[in-house]
């Protein structure tokens, strides 16, 4: 059985995926008008606001520790690149699509990272679990209507930089994942990390959001659907993300949070309409399995 602490770690793992698998449905809801550069950029950086404004103190000290600012720095890089790419793939190959590649490859990159920085090898346990989610990861992709929208021309020159930007965005996603686990190991909090490498984040996003934003305060729906964005997928599930990773490694979180992709096309299909043929939905359980398997599963603990 896992520790207490291990647990809950976990069990945050799981709810902020819970969160992060309604973004795609809540931006599907902005008009077409609204850049997702935009949408990206406002979720993160007020999102890394918020972070940063509830640690500023510890997040400050953990800024100007040379051991822990350097992967803060590190992970700032990601946050910022995560969520201009993520919202542009989900644009271009759909919510579903976006939300399958950008999260599916995350762990695959965490534990490329975890190799070449400490020559930690995954466990057999990891192993068989994370080919099994990816497997089901590409049943889901391939069990969606190609007419529905999610995949439609997916040949063409869109879905396919839509796919390149989901890569992009799930090496993203390992990067700052990774630097986090590797701050908290410096003995840093996991709140002055969140809010660190968020807000240096933030800071980088501002110009982005100044150069696209205009749209998206045009209108009171759009405004609430990125608070929204801000508050819940991205304030409160961080800070969740943060408990999670003071107990576990990057590879392993990423791997938990692949049930973000089962949320999103759930939601994809019953509210923006997009549709799963029956290797979507074999694909969808064998996740689900393959997650639950190593969520159970007893954690090694590292130092």
């Amino acid at each position: 059985m896992m520790s207490p602490s291990r647990s809950s770690g976990t069990w945050a793992l799981v709810v902020a995926s819970l969160l992060w698998g309604t973004t795609g449905t809540a931006a599907s809801f902005l008009p077409g008008s609204v850049s997702p550069l935009a949408v990206g950029a406002s979720t993160m950086m007020f999102g890394g606001i918020l972070l940063f404004a509830i640690s500023v103190k510890a997040s400050l000290a953990a800024i100007r520790d040379a051991g822990s600012r350097r992967w803060l720095m590190v992970g700032a890089v990601g946050v910022f690149v995560y969520p201009l790419a993520f919202y542009s793939s989900m644009n271009l190959a759909g919510v579903a699509i976006g939300n399958v590649v950008s999260l599916g490859t995350g762990p695959v990159f965490a534990a490329v990272l975890e190799w070449v920085f400490e020559r930690h090898r995954p466990s057999r346990r990891w192993a068989i679990c994370t080919v099994g989610a990816l497997a089901g990861i590409l049943l889901l992709a391939w069990g969606t209507d190609r007419e529905s929208g999610a995949l439609s021309g997916l040949t063409g020159f869109g879905a396919t930089a839509g796919l390149g930007l989901g890569l992009i965005a799930g090496l993203a996603y390992a990067l700052y994942t990774y630097s986090s686990s590797r701050a908290i190991r410096t003995g840093a909090s996991s709140r002055a990390v969140m809010g660190g490498m968020f807000g240096l984040g933030a800071v980088a996003l501002a110009p982005v959001l100044i150069t696209f934003g205009g749209p998206l305060l045009q209108s009171g729906p759009s405004i609430s659907i990125a608070v929204y964005l801000a508050v819940g997928p991205m304030f409160i599930a961080y800070v969740l993300f943060g408990i999670g990773m003071r107990t576990l490694r990057s590879s392993t979180a990423t791997s938990i949070t692949l049930l973000e992709p089962v949320v999103a096309t759930v939601l994809a299909v019953m509210i923006v309409g997009e549709r799963l043929y029956a290797g979507g939905w074999v694909g969808l359980a064998l996740i689900l399995v393959s997650v639950s398997a190593l969520v159970t599963a007893r954690q090694t603990r590292w130092g």
